[in-house]
């Protein structure tokens, strides 16, 4: 039982932080449309640098599985902040079902945050070490 909790668990990081890293790509690729859009919805351009840094750093370290607990909760904060200001027009039904896809991907985080990262992981690795 514990090869496939890990192997599932491993499942889930990556389709959890795979999302980010893909996204960022398109986020870069279109660099000045994205930041016309932050600011457009009120955030700061110059904050794109630093969302980029979240969403691939973070989403790298929990593919990795590594400080898998703490990453997570951050994450699911930021992406249920990102849900309040980007997506809160409901009469948009667009932009109800990304606010949907983001509260539940906050939900994921938490439950990766409750469950950690699994055997498959950096985590761990490093329990094993200590």
């Amino acid at each position: 039982m514990g090869n496939t909790k890990d192997l599932g668990l491993l499942i889930a990081r990556v389709l959890l932080a795979l999302m980010y890293v893909v996204a960022d790509i398109g986020k870069i690729n279109s660099y000045g449309g994205t930041q016309g859009y932050m600011q457009s919805m009120g955030v700061p351009g110059d904050f794109l640098p630093l969302v980029i840094l979240v969403e691939v750093g973070g989403g790298l370290v929990i593919i990795l599985g590594a400080w898998t607990n703490l990453v997570a909760v951050l994450l699911a904060g930021f992406t249920l902040v990102a849900a309040l200001i980007f997506h809160h027009n409901f009469a948009d039904q667009n932009q109800m079902i990304h606010f949907m896809k983001n509260i539940s991907i906050t939900g994921g985080f938490l439950a990766l945050a409750v469950a950690g990262a699994g055997g498959i992981s950096v985590d761990a690795w490093r329990s094993k070490r200590s």
